[in-house]
């Protein structure tokens, strides 16, 4: 069932003492981030005059994602978060630093590699900060506009990208990202964070195997987390080649220049800065519903089948604008959705299982992808994926679109859903007011219409 909540002023949430300085500073990252993305492209063909050499940077992006996801998940949820931000932040800065001098295609690689595992480190302690900075009903408002503003950023920085690597070569858009990561950086430091819980088992490496089978076995348990992986990774396996591929389907399907394909691009980005705002309208606030993050992709399925099936700039435009539009709603809800009903002690761990989940699924498609590509053609690989992201929608809504989400309770939020949830919180209590806690929690089970039998059972 979706929960109302009251719609926040968006300029409130960027005005926030608490928010502002994590928003203004991913605001200026995601500029760098940018330019950054663009120059090693640039860089990496300088040095090694292949296209196979600048494909192999998607192994820099996605294998440290798969080796270290479970160490990260690990530190985020063990660690100081405000810290670990900060850290992160600076010693990419350093590492950018070293990209503006390096000329040997070894070292451009490694550092690629090493930011990669920063990234692995950041987006999900960012993620998991989020709901102790901001009360619930700001979640909302807080990630649509990280999200659109972000995406405008990029627009921006993609547009002047090309002209300052033309004026000053690689170097000076490394530069720009080094000093947008030192800025952030201190901007983190102004973060306060109220202090939180965190594990008790600060040992060896048994203690780090058991915070790791810890989050694990939350996964396996949560009624949604367990159903939401699976789900995730059939989308990823369908959009993966997808994605990537679409300047293939540019060129070979729609028969497009290298100024048709940036329009494509600007077509879905133009949908991607608008679709947060349009959500937050359709759904007037109920963001609690699982159904939000479905949807988006029976419909992006259904554009990627017509992708493959249309030829012509005009509807490829209207089909990719509504692409960016689904995106944008997806990823804000799927956010907003995560950071309210994960509990803190596990929010770093789930965050990044589902981005080791996506990231291994990613890289199978891209191999996949490519294959048939070559074999069957572009049109019959963004048909595939289509057909594949429509079915993992109607599956995701069959398993997880009428399942009662509750709000976290440790301190921030709780994810466990039904009786099964309090029986759990129960036995953390001494023995001398279990009783009176079980009576109190029969009740609770009684008279809540959202908290039923069956939502416990899917919990087993």
């Amino acid at each position: 069932m979706s929960r109302t909540t009251p719609r926040v002023p968006y300029l409130r949430v960027i005005r926030s003492t608490r928010y502002f300085p994590l928003w203004l500073g991913q605001i200026i990252s995601n500029l760098g981030d940018t330019l950054n993305y663009v120059a090693l492209v640039v860089l990496v063909f300088r040095l090694s005059h292949s296209g196979l050499a600048v494909s192999a940077l998607v192994l820099t992006e996605i294998v440290p994602t798969l080796l270290l996801g479970p160490i990260a998940g690990v530190l985020i949820d063990r660690f100081d978060r405000r810290r670990l931000l900060v850290v992160v932040d600076s010693v990419r800065g350093v590492l950018v630093l070293l990209l503006a001098l390096t000329h040997a295609l070894w070292a451009v690689y490694t550092l690629a590699a090493l930011l990669a595992v920063g990234s692995t480190l950041f987006n999900p302690a960012l993620q998991a900060v989020i709901p102790a900075l901001l009360a619930e009903e700001e979640r909302l408002a807080a990630n649509s506009v990280a999200w659109s503003s972000g995406r405008l950023v990029q627009i921006i920085g993609a547009s002047v990208a090309g002209g300052l690597i033309a004026w000053g070569g690689t170097t000076p858009a490394f530069l720009v990202n080094a000093a947008s990561f030192a800025f952030s950086a201190v901007l983190l430091t102004r973060l306060s964070i109220p202090r939180r819980e965190r594990s008790s088992r600060m040992g060896g490496l048994g203690a780090w195997v058991g915070d790791v089978r810890e989050g694990l076995a939350y996964a396996r348990r949560d009624p949604v987390v367990a159903r939401l992986v699976p789900v995730q990774a059939l989308a990823s396996l369908a959009t993966g080649a997808t994605s990537a591929l679409l300047v293939v389907l540019a060129t070979k399907h729609l028969h497009l220049a290298a100024q048709g394909f940036g329009w494509l691009l600007a077509a879905i980005g133009v949908g991607a800065l608008l679709g947060p705002f349009l959500s937050t309208w359709l759904t007037g606030g109920r963001y609690l519903d699982l159904r939000l993050l479905f949807i988006p992709y029976l419909i992006r399925g259904a554009g990627d089948i017509a992708l493959g099936l249309v030829v012509g700039l005009p509807w490829a435009l209207v089909i990719l604008f509504i692409y960016g539009l689904n995106t944008s709603t997806g990823m804000v809800a799927s956010n907003t959705i995560l950071q309210t009903i994960i509990p803190d002690r596990v929010r770093g761990r789930v965050f990044t299982l589902l981005d080791v989940t996506w990231a291994a699924m990613r890289l199978l498609s891209l191999g996949l992808g490519g294959l048939l590509t070559d074999r069957v053609g572009i049109a019959a690989v963004y048909i595939a994926g289509g057909t594949l992201l429509a079915l993992a929608g109607a599956l995701g809504l069959a398993l997880l679109g009428r399942l009662p989400l509750q709000r976290a309770s440790d301190g921030s939020e709780r994810a466990e859903t039904g009786e099964t949830s309090l029986i759990n919180r129960l036995t953390d209590l001494p023995s001398g007011t279990r009783q009176h806690a079980s009576a109190a929690a029969n009740a609770y089970a009684g008279c809540v219409p959202w908290v039923s039998a069956d939502a416990a059972r899917t919990s087993g």
